[in-house]
């Protein structure tokens, strides 16, 4: 059965969904955007800054749940420009060890509210 996760220490939904949701087993974030818990949008940010941010709101819904980034299974991050990437996997990088979790990252048209960077994760609890 479904349940819908929800932790003050991500931002608030903006749209008809769930920060993440889980079945005590699997746990899907939405796509998480550089916005902070208080509702600052990081858009004007570089992309380093805004990847920060993304896995602050990433990490805080895994805590929630007792989870950590060592239990994320994959990721997929969406670019508005793929000329970024570079500058995002070295943040990306970061903050893992030498098992990082399976990623695609793709360019797309467009992301909400103007951001640079969404990325989503899907972890074994």
């Amino acid at each position: 059965m479904m349940r819908v996760i929800q932790t003050a220490e991500a931002p608030s939904a903006v749209g008809a969904y769930s920060q993440a949701t889980t079945n005590e087993e699997i746990l899907f974030t939405s796509g998480q955007i550089p916005m902070t818990a208080d509702g600052e949008l990081l858009a004007e940010a570089s992309i380093a800054e805004q990847t920060e941010q993304v896995f602050d709101n990433i990490v805080a819904i895994l805590d929630s749940e007792g989870g950590t980034l060592e239990d994320v299974l994959k990721m997929t991050v969406y670019l508005n420009d793929i000329d970024d990437f570079d500058e995002m996997n070295e943040v990306y990088s970061g903050f893992f060890d030498d098992s990082p979790p399976a990623r695609s990252a793709v360019e797309v048209a467009n992301l909400p509210k103007g951001v640079d960077i969404e990325i989503e994760a899907i972890a074994s609890l």
